[in-house]
């Protein structure tokens, strides 16, 4: 069964290296700290086995991930979905970088880091819209 540390009120916020573990987990699933190794092993040859693991333990107790004890291998399990802790971080850095500004951010964000086809993705979403 997937346990979740207590952890204060407010959401907790990765790390870059916590964050690309995460991602790690939300492609796999539930998986084992073999198993996310062997996931990042490819991309990050600095990190290992050892490194993971504390890293996923570290993560379990800020509430960032849920982890599974039934088995002798624990089974981690991100605590929030992709989507969720992604628009808790966009809030994040829209209200301190932006000034609340979501559009701000947009516009910061058109500046350089899109691409041609990102672009017209937006502008296809943006046409397709209909306002009430």
């Amino acid at each position: 069964m997937l346990q979740r540390m207590p952890h204060p009120a407010s959401p907790p916020k990765p790390t870059p290296s916590e964050l690309e573990l995460l991602r790690v987990l939300w492609q796999l699933g539930a998986a084992t700290a073999r198993q996310v190794h062997e996931a990042v092993a490819g991309d990050r040859p600095d990190l290992t086995a050892a490194t993971v693991l504390r890293l996923l333990q570290l993560m379990h107790a800020k509430g960032l991930l849920l982890r599974d004890e039934s088995q002798r291998a624990h089974v981690y399990a991100p605590a929030q979905p992709q989507d969720a802790l992604q628009t808790s971080l966009v809030s994040e850095l829209i209200t301190k970088a932006f000034s609340g500004s979501g559009k701000a951010l947009v516009l910061a964000a058109l500046r350089g880091h899109v691409s041609k086809k990102e672009r017209e993705e937006i502008q296809a979403i943006l046409n397709d819209r209909k306002d009430p």
